[in-house]
């Protein structure tokens, strides 16, 4: 079975990170968005897949590359015109071929590695099986509505949910699903949508199963979702020892504490689960719980926790705790004479602050 990763959107929710670097190339907990559903697929045995870019020349084809360093084998297809996910999947039809094939939506991550329902969907005999997530407020989601363990139909944002259960990003298809897209038109947003193709696989009497999700699952498309998705993911990183061999002068450093090839943290507090990576120096600092700090990082006479810091990242001498921030590669944010008391950032690659 073949597999197709969905990531050519324009990450408008996650701007302005996503003004330069493409949304699944993010990296939550030191590792790029895309590669947990790659791990997820690959786990289940799937590594024949299919990536979906705004074009052939996208930075997501330029790191990955082939996936041989990941274990996989990557075939890239560009949707120049982003008309929907229906017309997404239509474009990877060559792909496939006549095999089944997963769908995985590329910015969302989860707990559940789902391995019992990518390997058992063969032999099944679902036209279609769905992963469904519950959500706490069903009214601003796609919602399942499911009757005898199938699912009949899909209800958009509705006011009296027949259950809190949303399409969550995972689809299994087999090759009937290329007939459903091309009996559907596009929506009111002029898209073709997935959810249409299923209903018409419903409508012809095929059945439609659901998978509910097992533990929590975030679509990491803003800010505040990509900041929960790395205190979730450093949530399960196992009990470690503190790296005394890392810390120098007087430091304080807890277990769960990960630190890369040539970081020093000197005179600086950490209390994990905190990663780091390499070439990163922390001076004078205080690095909080779920903080996922890149490489070749310099935070100097500062205080942060809750946050992501990408690569080349410099903070020096902020007064006051900087929180739940986010800040992409190459951000500079440093202290004027009159620092406010608090700070919180969202900013893009080459930024500079200066407080």
């Amino acid at each position: 079975m073949k597999a197709i990763i969905l990531a050519a959107g324009m990450g408008t929710r996650l701007r302005p990170v996503t003004l330069t670097m493409p949304k699944p190339l993010v990296p939550v907990a030191n590792k790029r968005l895309i590669e947990y559903a790659l791990d997820v697929l690959k786990d289940a045995g799937l590594t024949d897949i299919g990536v979906v870019v705004n074009d052939m020349d996208s930075p997501i084809r330029e790191q990955l590359g082939t996936g041989e360093d990941l274990g996989v084998e990557i075939t890239y297809i560009a949707q120049e015109e982003r008309n929907g996910l229906a017309h997404a999947i239509s474009l990877c039809k060559d792909f496939v071929g006549d095999s089944n094939f997963c769908v995985f939506l590329g910015d969302v991550i989860f707990q559940d590695h789902m391995q019992s329902l990518l390997k058992n969907f063969e032999s099944s005999d679902y036209e279609a099986q769905i992963a469904l997530g519950e959500v706490p407020d069903p009214t601003r989601f796609g919602i399942a509505v499911i009757e005898d363990d199938l699912i009949k139909g899909v209800v958009e944002k509705p006011k009296d949910p027949p259950s809190n259960l949303a399409i969550a990003g995972i689809y299994l298809f087999r090759p009937s699903i290329w007939d459903a897209i091309a009996k559907i038109k596009p929506s009111w947003r002029n898209e073709l949508e997935i959810t249409d193709a299923i209903q018409e696989l419903i409508t012809a009497g095929h059945k439609v199963a659901p998978y509910v999700v097992e533990g929590w699952w975030i679509d990491a498309g803003k800010p505040d979702p990509i900041v929960t998705a790395n205190q979730l993911v450093l949530e399960s990183l196992p009990y470690s020892i503190p790296p005394e061999d890392k810390c120098e002068g007087n430091s304080d450093v807890s277990h769960r504490v990960i630190v890369g090839e040539n970081s020093k943290i000197i005179d600086s507090v950490v209390r994990g689960p905190v990663i780091i990576g390499d070439n990163t120096i922390i001076r004078n600092s205080y690095i909080g719980p779920y903080t996922s700090l890149g490489d070749d990082v310099v935070i100097e006479g500062s205080e942060i926790e809750y946050s992501i810091v990408m690569n080349n990242c410099e903070i020096r001498n902020i007064s006051g705790r900087i929180d739940r921030s986010l800040l992409a590669h190459n951000a500079r944010v440093t202290r004027t004479e009159q620092p406010p008391q608090s700070h919180r950032f969202v900013l893009a690659e080459n930024s500079y602050v200066e407080m």
